[in-house]
């Protein structure tokens, strides 16, 4: 595997899909992000979601295509063993670098901490007044 040398798995039940709804949520330009943390040490899991309001098929398809090979050239090395993320993306996938797109993976990728439960940083933010 060029580019790096963790094994991730997929999603493929809609209950998995649902679990990492209640999760976290990391917010990005170009999609946002939604993990669950689960109670083994297996392999990193991920899934996609692209609705129709994106596009047609051929959109759809070719949106989830570079977020695919995103994740297995550079972002999947940044996901952690043992949670399990579902990327929600917009349109703007297509437009922007694959480069870009493969950093701002990694980005929401190391943003999620595993101890940190997933209201902690809505907390904190009203604590402060944000």
């Amino acid at each position: 595997m060029p580019g790096g040398t963790k094994r991730t798995g997929r999603l493929t039940k809609r209950s998995e899909f649902l679990a990492a709804r209640k999760g976290r949520r990391l917010n990005g330009p170009y999609f946002f992000v939604e993990t669950h943390l689960r109670d083994d040490d297996a392999p990193p899991r991920f899934g996609l979601t692209v609705t129709k309001k994106v596009g047609n098929a051929v959109v759809r398809n070719r949106i989830r295509r570079r977020l695919r090979e995103a994740i297995r050239v550079t972002a999947g090395e940044a996901m952690k063993p043992g949670v399990d993320y579902v990327i929600v993306a917009r349109r703007d996938v297509l437009e922007v670098a694959f480069g870009t797109l493969t950093d701002e993976l990694s980005r929401r990728f190391d943003r999620f901490d595993p101890g940190q439960s997933p209201n902690a940083h809505q907390r904190r933010e009203r604590r402060n007044g944000v």
